[in-house]
């Protein structure tokens, strides 16, 4: 079986070998990204591996059809790159759904103590043999309040983490976790009461840019925002003049709106095209890492088990694969994916 592995990191390979020699699979790797373009480097495959910025549109999705590629593997948990509705009755979408939470919700955190405590700065300045704390004054986690929006695996954990510091945990998600013992209140609310915020959902159209300037102006001076999920939940412009005007804090970004061209690549030689990240990054109080929340030995393990593990359901399941992604085709009462059948 032959899959064609897009956007291939060095990190990437020893894993997906591994498991891919244990099932009898050729994986042919690709450093480029997938997008019309690069396309028709999936001939003669049977699947393709992708990652959260290849570009898996309707033309891409019709010409995979057309090259005889029966499933898209995501190895990643979000999808919001990828045309699940154009893919229906075509090409079956599975994707990782939980790799590792512990490992986001820990780098969210993370990111959270390095900003408060100053920590990338004192290490820059001892690296100098400058012992001076001026400017280095943080201020404690214990009593404060931490807003999280999203309460998936990864918000939960992050929660439980919080709690940990003695933090006091409001949260907002459209869809509350039952028995959870989780105060939930009003996005509204959570904007207004919130010393932190933490962003641990999906990116949809309900979502891209909820934080954006009226978010902003709802919140308290010197807010801090975290986010570890999809760069479009915040409105970039708006995030770099709220804190133009001190109204925000802080801001730990691993994931940006428009990473695509930019995160998992060395830039360090060249001129940084992206005016927005330029400013943010030259910010004294902003924390920028490139989407590397998930990036452990044990997400990358993970990561690679399941992806191999979902493109064997399909070809030795009868097409059935408990991670495919839900084509929403508005059968509620004869879904065939709820049934755990195939769903075409």
């Amino acid at each position: 079986m032959k899959i064609a592995f897009y956007d291939t990191k060095p990190y990437d390979k020893p894993s997906f070998e591994h498991y891919g020699a244990l099932k009898d699979m050729q994986f042919r790797f690709l450093e480029t990204r997938l997008n019309e373009d690069t396309v028709e480097l999936a001939r003669g495959c049977e699947a393709v591996c992708v990652f959260v910025n290849d570009t898996v549109n309707a033309a891409v999705i019709d010409r995979l059809y057309e090259l005889g590629v029966k499933v898209i593997a995501l190895r990643s948990a979000g999808y919001n790159n990828v045309d699940i509705q154009h893919a229906f009755g075509k090409i079956h979408v599975v994707h990782v759904p939980s790799y590792s939470p512990y490992a986001v919700a820990e780098h969210a955190m993370a990111m959270l103590l390095t900003s408060v405590r100053r920590i990338h700065k004192a290490y820059n300045r001892t690296r100098e043999f400058n012992f001076s704390l001026n400017g280095l004054t943080g201020f404690v986690f214990h009593g404060k309040t931490v807003g999280v929006i999203g309460t998936g695996k990864i918000g939960r954990i992050f929660i439980d983490i919080c709690r940990g510091f003695g933090m006091h945990v409001i949260a907002y998600d459209r869809y509350p976790a039952p028995d959870s013992g989780i105060e939930y209140v009003p996005l509204e609310e959570l904007f207004r009461r919130s010393d932190i915020i933490s962003l641990h959902c999906p990116l949809t159209d309900e979502t891209r840019h909820m934080i954006n300037a009226e978010a902003i102006g709802q919140m308290k001076k010197g807010v801090i925002l975290v986010n570890t999920s999809r760069g479009g939940l915040i409105d970039a412009e708006a995030l770099l003049e709220g804190i133009k005007a001190r109204k925000i804090g802080a801001a730990c970004l691993d994931v940006y709106e428009e990473e695509a061209d930019i995160f998992f690549e060395d830039l360090s030689g060249h001129i940084l095209n992206d005016e927005l990240l330029s400013r943010l990054i030259s910010m004294p109080n902003v924390i920028v890492t490139s989407h590397q929340a998930f990036l452990t030995e044990e997400a990358l393990n993970n990561i690679a088990e399941t992806t191999v593990n979902n493109i064997l359901s399909y070809f030795e399941k009868d097409g059935c694969c408990d991670n495919e992604l839900c084509y929403r085709c508005g059968h509620i009462d004869q879904c065939r994916h709820q049934r755990k059948e195939k769903c075409f």
